[in-house]
């Protein structure tokens, strides 16, 4: 992209800077006295990036144009000129009752998409009677038991006019049946039903422990998922993709990447196995990302990870279809990044994130509410979450333009380099025979596991400030109103479990 010439001037220049401008202001003042890295990866940070840094940058390969290969600058040629992304708010809640209850609430504040987040006992694939299930039910997520539950959560809600997440893997294949039973009552084509059902077992044993079988059958029931929803959902994503909870475990922007990804590549694997055609699947497949503090080094990873994945299924699946090669994603605020202490910074918090997502060309984006460190959040908090996604769309110009942070020196080259380290992972993952027997041999854990306990030890020494925790405390805080599921709300879900359901203590 730059001439010869001209970079050996800008290098002349950068080099009489150093020496004229900047080295005698250091050697006087010198600099605050931090490591300057990236939040996560450790990569250093210079202290001025020119196009030198992107000398080998070439527009077309590397970056091309919005709705083109290879989608570094968005996978639709409007982006938010067009249509903003979709503005959810993970919600669930108690009971059905309680959730529609919520859903409506956040409709009429303007809320463009359902989330649904279930308890831990649905997650497992419990009914709320079970032994097991035993003062989990309706914390942290909506109770479903029968399909009488799923049509009390969408009742007065038209599944023709509203795409929904639904934040489930092991048993997804159970309230995907319920969620389309839900539309045929509704009489609501199955063609015309919209959103997604994340699917993703071998995130669950990376991140979050919430599987049910063990990983080789967990893939048979993900393929036949892909199967039947090109036949029967074909606008339904079959899968999201889940980054998310292996970054919320620890680990850095370059392994979420990697990680995520590599996943992509066992999953569309295996349905190559079962016989499915690539361009029958794969333009249903979509991704899950956190959204951490790192501002820049967020919109990079969005950015490299998008151009990573066309190469993927262009060079290593030969996919034909363009919706094949393009990685859409979700993008949720990063829960781990909450604090309990001083829980108003948390909307600060929430608020960079969420622009790093929009920056970054997320296609939806879940905002958290400042006090899920402490409980569920309440009504007022969910509000002020979404009213950030509205501002940020609205009133701050970022979704004006299209990819704004492209030609930024330090931008591009820091997308280079995650893509990069991303690749090296994922082929070292190749070599130890693909993800799913790099998670059963427990590699991809460890790795993830070193970062978090090295995070965890800058932040207990002071390395890594974490404000009103280790820098900037107060001697305490403001009590907090919470929302809590009481034992007489756990009772009455156990009650409504249809008697004709089988319980036990095993799923």
């Amino acid at each position: 992209m730059f001439d010869p010439d001209d970079l050996e001037a800008i290098r002349e220049g950068r080099e009489r800077w150093e020496a004229e401008t900047y080295g005698p202001t250091l050697d006087r003042f010198g600099e605050r006295e931090e490591r300057f890295t990236t939040d996560t990866g450790g990569q250093a940070v210079d202290q001025l990036y020119t196009p030198e840094d992107v000398a080998d940058l070439d527009h077309d390969g590397d970056l091309g144009y919005p709705g083109e290969p290879p989608y570094t600058r968005g996978v639709y040629s409007t982006m938010y000129r067009g249509r903003l992304w979709t503005m959810r708010q993970y919600a669930g809640m108690g009971s059905a009752a309680e959730t529609n209850e919520r859903y409506h609430y956040l409709m009429d504040e303007g809320q463009t998409g359902l989330s649904m987040a279930f308890d831990l006992p649905t997650q497992m694939g419990y009914d709320s009677d079970s032994a097991m299930a035993e003062g989990e039910v309706g914390k942290a997520g909506v109770a479903i038991d029968s399909l009488r539950d799923m049509e009390t959560v969408f009742d007065g809600i038209p599944l023709d006019e509203v795409s929904t997440s639904m934040t489930i893997n092991a048993p997804a294949s159970v309230l995907l049946a319920m969620y389309v039973a839900v539309g045929d009552r509704q009489g609501v084509d199955r063609e015309r039903l919209r959103g997604t059902i994340q699917n993703d077992i071998l995130k669950e044993y990376i991140a979050r422990n919430t599987f049910i079988y063990p990983p080789a059958p967990s893939m048979r029931i993900i393929t036949d998922i892909f199967e039947f929803c090109a036949e029967e959902v074909p606008s339904f994503n079959t899968i999201s993709i889940s980054g998310y909870h292996i970054r919320e475990a620890g680990a850095t922007a370059a392994q979420e990447v990697a990680f995520t990804l590599g996943n992509g590549i066992e999953y569309v694997e295996a349905a190559l196995e079962a016989g499915l055609d690539v361009d029958d699947f794969a333009p249903q497949l979509s991704f899950f990302f956190a959204s951490h503090n790192n501002i820049l080094e967020e919109v990079a990873k969005f950015r490299a990870a998008r151009r990573l994945w066309y190469r993927i299924m262009d060079e290593r699946f030969d996919a034909e279809d363009a919706g094949s090669k393009q990685l859409k994603f979700h993008t949720q605020t990063a829960g781990s990044t909450l604090t309990a202490q001083q829980v108003e910074n948390n909307v600060v918090r929430v608020a960079y994130q969420a622009l790093a997502a929009v920056l970054g060309g997320t296609q939806s984006l879940h905002t958290n509410g400042k006090d899920e460190a402490l409980s569920l959040p309440t009504e007022q908090s969910v509000r002020t979450a979404l009213r950030t996604q509205q501002i940020l769309a609205e009133e701050s110009g970022a979704a004006d333009t299209i990819d704004p942070l492209a030609g930024s020196y330090y931008v591009e080259s820091l997308t280079d380099d995650l893509e990069s380290e991303a690749f090296d992972i994922i082929e070292e993952v190749d070599d130890r025979s693909g993800m799913r027997r790099a998670v059963e041999s427990g590699w991809v854990q460890d790795q993830i596991q070193n970062v978090a306990f090295e995070r965890q030890r800058e932040i207990e020494t002071g390395e890594r400030v974490i404000v009103g925790v280790n820098e900037y405390t107060v001697d305490e805080d403001p009590e907090e109103d919470i929302e809590e599921v009481s034992e007489a709300e756990q009772r009455q879900q156990r009650e409504r479990v249809p008697t004709s359901c089988h319980t036990s203590s095993t799923p």
